[in-house]
């Protein structure tokens, strides 16, 4: 394949930039899993209920992926720069008003408000790498934001319960959203310095808000009963699962329309003819569903079921943490040669580690277990190093600039969808069989073979995607098939192979 080496940015500071971008995404990624731990001190500081809890924790996922797409799409019109800047600015302040709320009711409606805002950074930060840096180096600056996704995820229990540790039980909770503020400050500071002002792609289209309300109609409806499923204990939820596939229906027929009328869409459903971005999104989606729930049912066996503290439950987390961000460091360098290969090597690396995991389990049983399960959660976290970033290079290598963040939107959407169904699916087996059986060894396992089968499923996509490529390895070329065509997408790159 004839390549044609990529023009150096004209900034030389786009690597501190990346560094503000990546704080940014750190700091509102870690607050996705660092609250976990705080929710026996938010009972015990604040009198929080258990639906309040739920609400702390659901609330941030549910508004974090109702405001990914119009924010990313906000930011192709209106310069990602400014987005950026306004959303870390809303994080910041909201962070401030979380760990003052004085009522649970007030703590809730904080929690919103910073999800919203975190929903607002994460496709500024995709689309940011999308315009500062081509070909090889933007496969390595997407190696890096993969490492801090894993590590941000990874690190949150650790990370809370370190905080609950420091600051005691009562007020503990608090220091979760205070650790926020020097790292959202600095950010903000640095990135009114160094972030380019670069100029937006999009700027005289308008905004597509009928688009943004059935989109949000459909994204609240498909994960209101994700996120609320073990408090909403009715069958009666899962009925609006059918009005989301309709408002999301309808959505599609609207943005088509829109497309055909010579509008701005609010997602270019051209996207989807991308073949790298299509099978991109779903292997994300399932991954994070399997993914996710890996921590989620970890910490809680081992807290409920084998009496660890918050802070020794986030210590075992290490070796997977360091581990994932060797392996998206790594994977940010193999994708530029291997390509898809990569992202198979990392998902059967993950699957063989929550193997090793329900291993562990079985043959040590008890307080060993958390030394059982670092080897397999080492191997665990390569794969996820070697799966996230090379996976997000590869989905939006070919997206044009104009569309960057609308599509980062989008793939980040379905990774919170993800996330929250696949918590709804493996909790749901968590929970029934503890509740029928008692056995919480068991009940363990059984979530993380349901987690494993989710994974596996985002292997075999993986798998299939390699060998059409290697039947057709013919590539779409950049920015041709989507939006206004190669002439918007920016200096011709080096593409990535596609095997």
């Amino acid at each position: 394949m004839t390549t044609v080496q990529a023009r150096p940015a004209p900034d030389d500071r786009r690597w501190k930039a990346l560094g503000v971008c990546l704080a940014a995404g750190f700091i509102s990624l870690l607050d996705t899993s660092i609250v976990n731990v705080a929710l026996p001190s938010l009972e015990r500081g604040l009198g929080a209920s258990a639906a309040t809890q739920s609400w702390v924790v659901s609330g941030y996922a549910l508004t974090f992926g109702l405001a990914l797409v119009p924010a990313g799409r906000l930011g192709d019109m209106r310069g990602r720069r400014q987005a950026f800047l306004i959303g870390l600015a809303l994080f910041t302040v909201a962070s401030l008003a979380c760990g003052l709320a004085p009522s649970p009711a007030w703590l809730v409606v904080f929690r919103l408000i910073q999800g919203t805002a975190a929903g607002m950074v994460a496709p500024q930060t995709s689309g940011l790498i999308q315009q500062m840096f081509h070909g090889d180096e933007r496969a390595k600056a997407f190696g890096v934001l993969g490492t801090v996704i894993g590590v941000s995820t990874a690190a949150g229990p650790l990370a809370g319960g370190l905080l609950i540790d420091a600051g005691g039980t009562p007020d503990g909770w608090r220091w979760v959203f205070f650790v926020n503020l020097p790292i959202g400050v600095a950010a903000f500071a640095a990135g009114l310095r160094l972030l380019p002002r670069l100029p937006a792609a999009d700027r005289h289209k308008e905004f597509d808000l009928f688009g943004v309300l059935l989109l949000g109609s459909g994204v609240l409806a498909l994960m209101l009963p994700l996120v609320q499923e073990q408090q909403w204990t009715g069958r009666e939820k899962w009925a609006l699962m059918p009005v989301a596939l309709v408002l999301l229906g309808a959505f599609w027929a609207w943005e088509k329309r829109q497309g055909l009328r010579g509008r701005a869409p609010l997602v270019d459903l051209a996207l989807f003819s991308l073949r790298s971005f299509t099978l991109g999104a779903l292997i994300s989606l399932m991954y994070f569903a399997g993914f996710t729930t890996v921590f989620f049912l970890y910490a809680m066996y081992l807290q409920n079921g084998v009496g660890y503290s918050a802070l020794a439950s986030g210590l075992t987390v290490l070796p997977f943490a360091a581990a994932s961000a060797v392996g998206a460091a790594a994977g940010g360098r193999l994708v530029v040669r291997y390509g898809r290969k990569v992202v198979v090597w990392g998902l059967a690396g993950v699957a063989f580690g929550v193997l090793g995991v329900v291993a562990a389990v079985e043959l040590v049983p008890g307080r060993g277990v958390g030394w059982a399960s670092a080897l397999p959660l080492l191997i665990g976290g390569i794969g996820s190093g070697l799966t996230v970033s090379p996976n997000t290079t590869l989905t939006l290598t070919r997206v044009p600039v104009h569309r960057a963040g609308a599509a980062g939107g989008v793939l980040q959407t379905g990774q919170r969808v993800g996330s929250a169904a696949g918590i709804a699916v493996v909790g749901a087996v968590y929970f029934a069989h503890l509740a029928n059986h008692g056995r919480t060894g068991t009940a363990l396992q059984l979530g993380l073979l349901t987690a494993l089968g989710i994974i596996v499923i985002a292997l075999v996509l993986a798998v299939a995607d390699l060998r059409e490529r290697q039947v057709n390895p013919e590539p779409e070329k950049a920015g041709e098939t989507v939006g206004r065509g190669a002439a918007d997408s920016g200096p011709e790159e080096k593409l990535l192979p596609d095997s």
